[in-house]
């Protein structure tokens, strides 16, 4: 993240306000949504849809009541605060159901609906498809701006979905920690973080949605050796996307405890941390584990 997260009770104001969120009065949701639920809760008007693919692509169509959130927005300073206030400004409080969705096979949607859940909002999913997959079904969409009134979230900050640098280096030879790079095979294969495993993000994913149902990760991961008890830390290339859509794969499979360190890779390299390079790779070293 942007801003350095120090986890000393007195360093950061906003931890220092934490109130805790009073618990949810309308029903929860899975971690992604499918079409029809999503469908009949934008009906109700009872969910807040947001689309985090760049302005110009939204004002163009979207679904119906989406606002606007593009990625880079929220990482040009996604610290606590800045995120508590992206939530404000979108009319988003404690209990709202909030929906995600992108144009990129719910990576982009996935960071964001991680940095929701880091600042302490529980009640957030994926959408099962893509905009383009939405409008090819001939669903409601419009181009009209949506805007909302503000409002007030609380902050709880939930450090247990949460790594850095010194934490990964920490979880490295703990045999109940496991490291996962989400990127696709050659780049892990080219560099990676010394025992971490590869679940290369295309293989979470189905034809007709983000991600493959519960049982089929479930699966996916066991046969990979993934013991479902034990802590798993995701990461990827640069700012946590493909390795948020693993950290929502990991959690739809039913791993209760897991973490995104969201500045990835790139940060990992530029501390100047220890990293593992395979130089004489073959054609077989391509297939994943």
């Amino acid at each position: 993240m942007n801003k350095p997260i120090n986890r000393k009770k007195n360093d950061i104001k906003v931890v220092n306000k934490r109130v805790k969120a009073k618990p949810p009065s309308t029903p929860s949701l899975n971690l992604v949504c499918d079409i029809d639920t999503l469908r009949t809760l934008i009906k109700k008007n009872k969910v807040r849809v947001v689309d985090v693919r760049k302005r110009d692509e939204y004002l163009k169509g979207h679904i119906k009541t989406a606002v606007s959130l593009p990625l880079a927005e929220l990482l040009s300073n996604d610290d606590p605060e800045s995120i508590i206030k992206i939530l404000n400004n979108l009319g988003i409080s404690d209990d709202t159901l909030v929906v995600i969705y992108d144009d990129t096979f719910g990576a982009l949607a996935s960071r964001v609906a991680w940095s929701f859940k880091f600042v302490g909002h529980r009640n957030v999913a994926l959408l099962e498809v893509t905009y383009d997959n939405w409008k090819k079904l001939g669903l409601e969409i419009e181009r009209k701006s949506n805007k909302y009134s503000k409002v007030s979230h609380s902050v709880d900050i939930d450090y247990s979905i949460f790594a850095d640098a010194e934490y990964i280096e920490n979880a490295q030879n703990d045999k109940n920690k496991i490291i996962i790079d989400s990127r696709e095979r050659l780049n892990f294969l080219t560099e990676h973080i010394p025992n971490s495993k590869n679940i290369p993000y295309t293989m979470l994913r189905s034809e007709n949605s983000i991600l493959r149902n519960p049982s089929e990760l479930k699966r996916f991961m066991e046969n990979r050796g993934i013991d479902l008890n034990n802590e798993i830390i995701t990461y990827c290339g640069s700012v946590g996307t493909l390795s948020g859509l693993a950290f929502f794969a990991l959690k739809t499979a039913g791993i209760s405890n897991v973490k995104l360190y969201p500045k990835s890779f790139k940060e990992w390299k530029s501390l100047g941390k220890p990293k593992t390079e395979f130089k004489d790779a073959t054609y077989w070293d391509l297939s994943a584990e």
